[in-house]
Order: structure tokens, then sequence, then C-alpha cells
């Protein structure tokens, strides 16, 4: 589990990265030698995150596979289920984004946030290779949630796939210094609802905003929605 963690964060960081320079952005400090500096530390931290993330997802997986304890589940046999499948992924999305709302704000506290949260925030600005540069404590809130929830919670394999699929790609496009949606889908309906680069980065120049992972709600919710930056490139 380890090793699956490490290459998926390696091939869609890395991807991402590539991306990037092919599209001359440049991702990052400035500086050319303060930015290889600051890549070396995103992906030091995200290692040790992957190590951490992988202790849950794989106790998880063993439960499973030699006493039955999750409610991982493998059928798609009657109408009910494939009716599930969807509801699910959609459940435990909003979970997962409330779940990071309210610990990624309590985070944000001065204690805690000198302590634990300015390890991401060391990234200024971060790049694509941050999307796990966590300090282990952080690391560790973010790696327990979707394996708990799978003890509680049934879900099809294929939808924590697409769950998790969809946690890696946000987290790594959220950071990358430039916007992959269209303008049109930034500035409509979908930028009203759901977060992106350019809704994430706002929360990387001025800290107290923009604390959600996927959707806006928590954060128009509670007063803590600044909008989108309007000088990024896409």
């Amino acid at each position: 589990m380890v090793a699956i963690v490490t290459i998926r964060y390696l091939a869609v960081s890395g991807g991402f990265a590539w991306l990037t320079a092919r599209r001359g952005i440049t991702a990052g400090p400035a500086n050319p030698a303060k930015r290889k500096k600051q890549i070396a530390s995103e992906i030091r931290w995200s290692l040790l995150s992957a190590v951490i993330y992988a202790v849950p997802a794989g106790l998880n997986l063993e439960l499973w596979r030699t006493r039955g304890w999750t409610q991982l589940q493998t059928s798609l046999s009657t109408p009910l289920e494939w009716l599930w499948f969807p509801l699910s992924v959609a459940l435990y999305l909003f979970l997962h984004d409330s779940w990071f709302y309210w610990t990624h704000r309590w985070m944000h506290g001065p204690k805690l946030f000198k302590a634990v949260h300015a390890v991401h925030h060391a990234s200024k600005p971060p790049t694509a290779w941050a999307a796990m540069s966590f300090h282990p404590w952080e690391a560790i809130s973010g790696a327990v949630l979707l394996p708990a929830l799978a003890f509680i919670i049934p879900i099809h394999v294929g939808a924590m796939a697409i769950v998790l699929t969809i946690a890696t790609i946000m987290g790594v496009t959220n950071h990358m210094g430039w916007e992959m949606f269209p303008k049109s889908w930034v500035n409509g309906w979908f930028g009203r609802h759901f977060i992106s680069a350019s809704h994430h980065e706002a929360h990387h120049r001025h800290y107290n905003c923009n604390y959600g992972l996927y959707f806006r709600f928590w954060d128009q919710s509670c007063g803590t929605d600044r909008g989108i930056v309007t000088d990024f490139r896409g």
C-alpha cells in the first residue's frame, strides 16, 4: 500500500508538474534556486505523508479481505446497488469535504498553524508537488477519514476508487499554479459551487479564507469564502 500511494503521488503530481512546464508556466518561487529547494521539500514531506496515508488504507483492505469487517462491496447486481453507486460517491465527497473544511480551519488557529500547518504553507506559492506536503499530524488527520467511513457507510470498491481519484486530482490541481477548467466554468455555475485552483489560490495568498476541498458550501455558509483570484493563467 505504501508503494501504491507513493506511485500515485509521483505519477499524478509529476504528471501535472510536467504539464505545467509544457504550458510554459513557472509554478512556485520565481527564483530557480528557491523553487528547486521548495520542490525538494514538498516531495520529502509528501513521501512521508504517503507512508502515513498507506497505513489506515492498508489496514482497511486487510480487514475487509480477511475478516469482512468493512462495508466495502463488490456486487452491482440489483437496481438499488446501481442507484447507491453514484449516491455513495456524492456522500463520501461531501463528508470528506466537510471533514477537510473543519480540520483545515482548525489548523489555522495560531498554535496549530505554527506547529503543524505551517509545513504546507511553506510552499509560497505551491506547486503540483505540494498536494501531500503535510506535517505528519496533518497527514494523519487526512488519512483516517475515508478508511473509517468504509467501516460505517456501504460503498462499492469502484465508487471508492472514483472518490480517491477525485481526491488525488483535485488535491494536485488546486496547487499547480494555473487553472485547468475553462473560464466559462470557473465564472459560471460550476465555479459558484465547486472549488478549483482559482478558488484555492486565494487561500494560499490570504490564509484566512477558502478552506474547502471540493465544494464552496461550507465556506459560503460560514462566511469564509473570498471568491476566486482573477489573475490566474488558464
